[in-house]
């Protein structure tokens, strides 16, 4: 498979994030990250072989200005920038509507909405003049409903017009965006918190990993405004 040359990886430090840029390095991409957590991008440049092609700088993406700065280094240092995967996000399920805490909703749409909207306006301008690629990561709760967990249903489901609204912009600028919608990503938190007996549900990250590269290379370039379920 072909892969961009340059790529960010947001949530490049998260569970599924840390597969993709392991991947996308050895398949000869550059990739930069940013980060949060110095710990997180430490652990994160011991599971890659070649150091050498990976960038990372602590950076906000749910914050404009920084994802923009960021960006313009990235596409700097990498020496273009091909490519966005579009991966951080959390989650939150603190119970129905009516009682959940106010902050949840906010921080939800920060975590996940924000982080993708920002992280797009900034690698636009670069992504342009390449002909390049975005995907982001929704959630199969977004169609079926997450009950208990209303803000983190509805920002993902926001993910997902988001990515329609740019990929109808930008198809006739060159530049393709996809969404993948995950079930139950097989992580360590995620076997903790569900148990054992989810396990058989979840859907490793390897494979989720796969579908994102497909999307980013140029072997997808006929597939734009695509909503893909990677589940069970």
């Amino acid at each position: 498979m072909r892969l961009p040359a340059g790529c960010v990886v947001t949530g490049g430090t998260g569970a599924l994030g840390r597969v993709v840029v392991r991947a996308l390095v050895e398949g000869g991409a550059r990739v930069a990250v940013p980060y949060r957590h110095t710990s997180e991008w430490e652990t994160l440049r011991g599971a890659v072989p070649d150091a050498q092609r990976l960038w990372g700088a602590p950076a906000d993406v749910a914050d404009a200005a920084a994802a923009r700065a960021f960006m313009d280094e990235a596409a700097e240092r990498l020496g273009r920038l091909d490519a966005l995967a579009a991966l951080a996000g959390g989650y939150a399920a603190s119970g129905p509507l009516e009682a959940a805490p106010v902050e949840e909703w906010r921080r939800m749409m920060t975590a996940n909405l924000e982080t993708a909207h920002a992280a797009c306006r900034a690698a636009l301008p670069h992504l342009l003049g390449q002909g390049g690629s975005i995907v982001t990561v929704s959630s199969r709760v977004a169609e079926t409903g997450g009950a208990g967990a209303a803000a983190y249903a509805v920002s993902k489901a926001a993910v997902i017009a988001l990515t329609r609204v740019l990929a109808r912009e930008n198809q006739p600028r060159g530049v393709r965006v996809n969404c993948i919608v995950p079930g139950l990503i097989d992580t360590a938190a995620n076997r903790a918190t569900m148990g054992g007996a989810a396990a058989a549900h979840m859907v490793p990250p390897e494979a989720i990993t796969r579908v994102v590269l497909f999307l980013l290379s140029p072997d997808s370039a006929p597939v734009t405004g695509a909503i893909v379920p990677v589940d069970d």
